[in-house]
């Protein structure tokens, strides 16, 4: 994939700046040790409280509910609010995400649940999502906003049940996952959010129900090819940059879309990969089998696929120059991440 143009960056760094301030206010009506955890997942503190030294993450969700706004022609600040919530809201869903797929390390260090405790870090979550919603409704139109993030949320979940209800599916039969079971859960899981930052941007910034739901629709495109580019990443990317063990999902038996293609493969090597992993193989056997049978090949086509889905949705609403091409960069970032 070609390299990412320079300016996403910038604009990634334009958004933290802005919605900084609110998202530290919000975090801050916390109670002190809930509080803690919350900064602690948003990589702003150590345990205990000291500064942090390690990423806090780019920020792609607030800065989507930014330029959201920007895009239907509202100023910066009039996103504020939407990217102080959704970025709560996903904090709070990875917290809770972390303990259910039992991950350790996120970002290069311990996830909530290692470094607390499984109980406070669910409790932290239930704290992020309260805080989320009550930002929001305080904010001017705020109210629209909250059925947008409960629908949103609703989603979530939805797609979350099926996340873990196909770790239990086998990998060969009638009854194994599809990759178009695949996409509805992404879509579900990680669209439903990202298209929620950007729509919630432009309903609190006045935008037209139709512009509104392009940009809904547009982030749901993305959801599918942004986890189809983590589940690349989680093959085949370097730990160092992914923060994340090698060949951890592979090792974890994660229904991901570059392994769930490959099985599809008529390829001989699709077969032993089926045999590899229902026997509990060698991860990184089971890694060059997947590429052999055409799953890295196949993810890069689909990523690229519902990038094309993207810019159709963006295609039919007019859109602020300057905006649009801020967020057109923002998205190409998302999906073209360390590949």
């Amino acid at each position: 994939m070609r390299p990412t143009p320079p300016v996403a960056p910038a604009v990634l760094d334009r958004c933290r700046a802005l919605v900084r301030p609110a998202l530290a206010e919000a975090v801050g009506r916390l109670h002190p040790w809930v509080g803690e955890m919350a900064a602690y997942s948003l990589g702003w503190c150590e345990v205990g409280g000291a500064p942090a030294a390690a990423s806090g993450g780019k920020g792609l969700r607030q800065a989507l509910a930014v330029l959201g706004a920007e895009a239907a022609g509202a100023p910066a600040r009039a996103g504020v609010a939407a990217a102080v919530s959704v970025e709560l809201v996903h904090t709070f869903s990875l917290l809770h995400d972390d303990i259910m797929d039992g991950d350790p390390t996120r970002r290069s260090r311990p996830t909530v649940w290692k470094a607390y405790g499984t109980g406070p870090a669910v409790l932290a979550g239930d704290a992020l999502f309260a805080l989320a919603v009550e930002t929001l409704a305080a904010a001017p139109g705020g109210a629209g906003g909250v059925r947008l993030l409960s629908g949103a949320l609703a989603e979530l979940v939805h797609g979350q049940a099926d996340d873990l209800l196909f770790a239990a599916r086998p990998w060969s039969g009638p009854e194994r996952v599809r990759p178009e079971a695949y996409r509805a859960m992404a879509e579900g899981k990680t669209g439903s959010l990202l298209g929620c930052a950007v729509a919630l941007g432009a309903v609190l910034g006045g935008a037209p129900e139709a512009t509104v739901i392009a940009l809904d629709r547009a982030g749901r495109h993305l959801g599918i090819a942004f986890q189809v580019v983590d589940d690349l990443l989680g093959i085949w990317g370097d730990p160092a940059v992914t923060g994340k063990p090698v060949h951890g999902d592979l090792r974890a038996g994660r229904k991901t879309f570059p392994v769930l293609a490959a099985l599809e493969s008529p390829a001989p090597a699709a077969r032993r990969l089926a045999r590899l992993l229902e026997s509990g193989g060698d991860p990184a056997e089971a890694a060059v089998l997947a590429e052999e049978a055409g799953g890295r090949t196949a993810a890069l086509a689909e990523a690229r696929r519902q990038v094309s889905a993207v810019e159709s949705a963006l295609a039919g609403v007019p859109l602020r120059t300057r905006a649009a091409g801020d967020l057109r960069s923002l998205l190409d970032f998302l999906v073209r991440r360390d590949l």
